[in-house]
């Protein structure tokens, strides 16, 4: 299979580079919504339909094929997704009948057969665990009939699948290392939508990461719903470690074990790493990240509330205390870490005493940055089934608009911090406000923009940090760092 690299912009004027094979003449068209899962998904989607004589486009008009990998998460993401279902057969009514029109992901399997049944807005319904059988499901749909599976797995990982790097830059990429959920937050459907956690082999996640590596890319993301779960005994799912060998537990490969792993094998690439989970989070992860200078330092530590009493029924698993001593672990064992936070405000039965706790642990951590939205009912999760979804729009949207301002606050106080340091950053591409300069990320996640001069995308560049904004570092290269 003869493959050739290929120079386009996606939609929003983002300069891509895309993997073509020489002789497919079939054009798929996916987008993607929600986590980067998704994204990575999209990427695995990308590499079956391959073999099946697609290649990617940017154009949605000349596509044979359409697929968008959905969100469940919120519901203003599954309105946001079928708003795009429905351009979608606009442009096929008008322009290209024969297109066909598939959903895929996390909203697939909450809504399957009614997309097809009821609604008869799309041709093919995929899960997120019945990606390999698309090719057959794609003959269904060209043979006139509709395809649809949903089939969740309890052993599928995908770990085989070389990814077709999608809105890719050519320099950081995503590599899943785990699936699913076991956690059950009771406001949650991705364990209703990935099923069970399982983990992928140790090995296959580093020949991903050197091939990656013979292909120059500088910068690696490890993806899982819950990293910190990763529990690697030879396969199946991580519940039932418990009931595996004596043999099998002594050959175990836990997260910590894995990200060293990573770091030691390719020093020069930097890696990245999410989901965390407060509970689920051990020293040991956080002490490898001291121990190597490529894992960057930064966490995304979704907390969700900071009451003790909604976290409970949320069925978080650790409490209000519980978060903050990890915290100050964090603070200790990495001085310099970044942490970043998912917060939902108005979930079920939310006092004003209880939204009081959640500004205070704000103040309390100081989050560089966040995620922030007002609690949406999502069919099917416990939450629904359990609680009253008793708090009136005007309050959480109150107490949003005050979770947000604060982090706003919390996040310039952060950035002013590296005013007057040199930093090094990764080029990812040119920022979006000036053609003539450079965007990248520091250590800590945060977008630093400075003068082109004669650097090039991929180069690990010393950047005086001159001024900033409460989300972006403005500075000025000082000269290449040492990874370069």
């Amino acid at each position: 299979m003869h493959t050739e690299k290929i120079i386009e912009e996606n939609k929003q004027g983002q300069t891509l580079v895309a993997e073509k094979v020489t002789g497919n003449d079939k054009k798929l068209f996916i987008e993607s919504y929600g986590c980067q899962m998704n994204m990575s998904d999209s990427e695995i989607v990308a590499s079956i339909l391959v073999k099946e004589g697609f290649n990617t486009t940017q154009k949605l008009e000349e596509a044979d094929l359409v697929l968008v990998n959905t969100c469940s998460i919120r519901d203003n993401a599954e309105q946001t997704i079928r708003k795009r279902l429905q351009y979608y057969n606009s442009v096929k009514r008008k322009k290209n009948p024969s297109m066909k029109v598939g959903v895929l992901g996390c909203m697939a399997e909450r809504l399957k057969s009614k997309f097809l049944e009821e609604e008869k807005i799309v041709d093919l319904v995929v899960g997120p665990d019945a990606y390999r059988d698309l090719p057959n499901l794609v003959e269904e749909v060209e043979a006139g009939r509709d395809a649809i599976n949903v089939i969740l797995s309890k052993e599928e990982t995908y770990g085989d699948v070389s990814p077709v790097r999608l809105q890719s830059n050519g320099v950081s990429a995503f590599v899943s290392i785990t699936r699913g959920c076991d956690n059950m937050c009771t406001f949650c459907v991705v364990p209703f939508t990935r099923g069970r956690e399982r983990s992928r082999d140790p090995k296959s996640i580093i020949e991903e990461i050197r091939d990656l590596k013979q292909k120059n890319f500088k910068e690696v993301t490890l993806l899982g719903q819950n990293v910190d779960s990763y529990l690697w005994y030879g396969g199946g799912l991580k519940k039932d470690f418990v009931k595996a060998s004596e043999i099998a537990q002594s050959t175990a490969v836990d997260f910590a074990q894995l990200l060293d792993l990573c770091a030691e094998e390719f020093p020069k690439i930097r890696l990245r790493f999410s989901t965390s989970n407060p509970q689920d989070m051990h020293l040991d992860v956080l002490h490898v990240m001291a121990k190597h200078n490529n894992i960057c330092k930064y966490i995304h530590l979704p907390v969700q509330s900071g009451s003790t009493r909604i976290l409970e029924r949320m069925n978080r698993q650790h409490t209000r205390e519980e978060y903050m001593e990890l915290v100050d672990n964090v603070r200790r064992i990495l001085p310099d870490c970044s942490i970043s936070q998912d917060m939902i405000t108005g979930f079920c039965g939310e006092t004003e005493e209880d939204h009081q706790d959640t500004l205070s642990l704000l103040e309390y951590v100081k989050y560089d940055f966040g995620f922030m939205f007002a609690y949406s009912e999502r069919p099917g999760t416990l939450a629904a089934k359990k609680f009253e979804d008793d708090i009136p729009l005007v309050v959480k949207k109150r107490r949003l608009a005050e979770v947000i301002a604060l982090q706003l606050k919390h996040s310039h106080y952060w950035t002013k911090k590296h005013v007057g340091k040199v930093e090094e950053v990764l080029i990812e591409g040119t920022s979006k406000k000036n053609e003539n300069e450079w965007k990248g990320r520091n250590t800590q996640n945060t977008i630093v923009v400075f003068p082109k001069e004669h650097y090039k995308m991929g180069d690990f560049v010393n950047v005086k940090i001159d001024s900033c904004t409460s989300a972006t570092l403005i500075g000025t290269a000082v000269g290449y760092s040492e990874n370069n």
